[in-house]
């Protein structure tokens, strides 16, 4: 089953709530999402895309954890995992905007497939670590080259700013998916294709990561471990539409607006 959170913005009582909602297989044909509360039948047209993760907890990114990604930036594969850490403020949802900050040269996606933790653990074993799994969603990742001192260690400038981490459109159920191995991994950009992966080429899969994290913390429910992204660049501009697409789980689009027109009297 697919999960998804949606805010309610059509005519009506449920105008401005915020909704837990099932993507069933007909969404394709009838565009309508349904309410976990009431079974009630709602048009997409009538909502706007949340982050599928309400609450979400810990969230790790991995850095260089695609084989040809590293040869792309010309870097040794790691030898153990290289994480950082993201703040929930750079999270939205489907089809929404990401900004692309004033002054810089070169932003680019990463299309990440990311796996949702179910349960709390500690020390967990690599054999028990799918236990503790409760699904996957797809995450574009947004990196502002200018300020990456040291792929090691990306700094806050590169990889913590507002909506620069879109996710969903779901979370589709772990046994849904299946293996995912050798799940296709694909970005396009107005249309063209600019990423074409596989996570065949993951360095650490899942279960190593589970088990790596869980012996320095304990992981809890919503905490989601974005895998890393495959080769293949391309810089972003206001006005691009990017798509983000796993196979098995789905696609995630995002619209590149200015800081101003994201920010608005913010800004």
């Amino acid at each position: 089953m697919k999960h998804a959170r949606v805010l309610f913005t059509g005519a009506g009582p449920l105008n401005g709530q915020e909704l837990d909602v099932t993507v069933e297989d007909s969404f394709a044909t009838t565009g309508q999402l349904k309410s976990k509360t009431d079974g009630q039948l709602i048009n997409e047209s009538d909502v706007k895309w949340l982050s599928p993760i309400k609450e979400p907890g810990t969230i790790f990114a991995l850095g260089l954890n695609y084989a040809d990604h590293a040869r792309e930036l010309a870097f040794e594969p790691p030898k153990e995992p290289l994480v950082f850490l993201k703040g929930a403020n750079t999270l939205t949802g489907h089809k929404q905007n990401a900004y692309r900050p004033d002054n810089i040269k070169f932003q680019h996606y990463e299309c990440e497939l990311v796996a949702v933790i179910g349960k709390e653990g500690k020390n967990i074993s690599r054999e028990d670590a799918m236990d503790y799994i409760a699904g996957y969603t797809v995450c574009n990742d947004f990196a502002i080259r200018d300020y990456l001192e040291n792929y090691y260690r990306p700094n806050l400038r590169v990889k913590s700013r507002d909506s620069l981490l879109p996710v969903g459109p779901w979370i589709i159920d772990k046994d849904d998916v299946g293996d995912i191995s050798s799940l296709k991994v694909t970005t396009h950009v107005n249309g063209e294709l600019t990423q074409d992966g596989t996570t065949a080429d993951i360095i650490f899969d899942v279960p190593f990561l589970v088990e790596y994290l869980s012996k320095i913390m304990t992981l809890k429910p919503g905490d989601m471990i974005a895998t890393g992204t495959p080769e293949g660049l391309k810089d972003m501009q206001p006005g691009d539409k990017v798509v983000c697409e796993i196979e098995k789980i789905g696609a995630l689009e995002t619209y590149i607006v200015s800081e101003q027109e994201f920010y608005g009297d913010k800004y």
